[in-house]
């Protein structure tokens, strides 16, 4: 009976361990945007061009998919599915969750959206909000590239962690160092 219930706890510590232990090693996230273009994608992008999108007209998610697109479909990861995101194909970040998302209280901004992996063990998140005014949202960046955790999954830590904006819009991208530059160029892209 001992042997069976040693056995049952070596492997559940292993299995915990090899949860922890998926990613890949790397150096300190990176705070500051990249300020080099994006490489060229691989493969194909996962949707339309950015180009259709305007951050002053568009909405959260079609920003969202615009931004998203930018990384080639094999190199995103799974993300969150809707049933899990109250039917909505990103997560609304809310009272309860924007402080874990962002470092600052939902009520800093009119409205914000996650795009979060579907694991825990894979360090991906992209979120999106819209300050309250043009004016605030210089303020607000400001704010979640101080409070935004980069370890958020305990067990994983994003390689690259980028906060910009232009106008009212508000990115925060934590994630792998090639997605994020691929996203955040897109981003960039659309503020033009």
């Amino acid at each position: 009976m001992k042997k069976l219930a040693l056995t049952l706890a070596l492997i559940m510590a292993a299995a915990a361990f090899a949860g922890c232990s998926s990613a890949p090693s790397s150096s300190a996230p990176s705070s500051a945007p990249s300020s080099a273009p994006a490489s060229e994608p691989a493969s194909e992008p996962a949707s339309e061009p950015a180009g259709e999108v305007s951050l002053a007209s568009g909405s959260l998610e079609e920003i969202m998919d615009a931004v998203l697109a930018s990384v080639p479909e094999d190199q995103l990861p799974a993300l969150m599915p809707a049933d899990l995101n109250g039917g909505e194909k990103y997560a609304p970040l809310t009272e309860e969750n924007s402080e874990y998302n962002l470092g600052v209280t939902r009520d800093r901004y009119a409205e914000g959206i996650a795009a979060e992996a579907a694991m825990s063990s894979v360090a991906h998140s992209v979120c999106l909000v819209r300050a309250n005014s043009a004016e605030e949202a210089e303020q607000l960046a400001a704010d979640i590239e101080a409070g935004a955790d980069p370890r958020k999954w305990i067990c994983v830590e994003a390689e690259s962690k980028i906060v910009d904006w232009s106008g009212d819009v508000v990115i925060l991208i934590m994630t792998g160092a090639d997605n994020a530059d691929k996203i955040h160029a897109a981003f960039t892209a659309l503020a033009e």
